[in-house]
């Protein structure tokens, strides 16, 4: 079993509303985070952005990282501090969780 450190890959769900009223401000800042971050960041893997089809106020990043360094290139970069403020604004509800990316082991049969 491998262990957990900061070189492990890892997964970040930010989970959060936004303000009836704020929905189209929000997107057009998430846009740019979004296009900012792909760019950027190379540690990054994979991140989606989506918009719960249940609750159009509800929004959720499924962000994957390389390791610990890319989670700290994330948070320095710029686009995200702007994104932050603007979401103290535009948001009501916000949640993070992280988890470890397991190692899977094909087996041929």
């Amino acid at each position: 079993m491998s262990s957990f450190g900061s070189d492990t890959p890892f997964m970040l769900l930010a989970k959060l509303k936004v303000k009836e009223d704020k929905v189209a401000k929000y997107l057009e800042i998430a846009d740019k985070t979004d296009k900012a971050v792909e760019a950027e960041e190379p540690g990054m893997l994979y991140h989606t952005f989506d918009q719960d089809p249940d609750d159009p106020l509800r929004f959720v990043w499924s962000e994957v990282y390389k390791n610990d360094d890319a989670l700290l290139a994330h948070l320095a970069n710029p686009a995200l501090g702007v994104y932050l403020e603007a979401y103290a604004e535009l948001g009501t509800d916000l949640s993070v969780d992280f988890t470890e990316l397991l190692e899977i082991k094909l087996l041929k049969l």
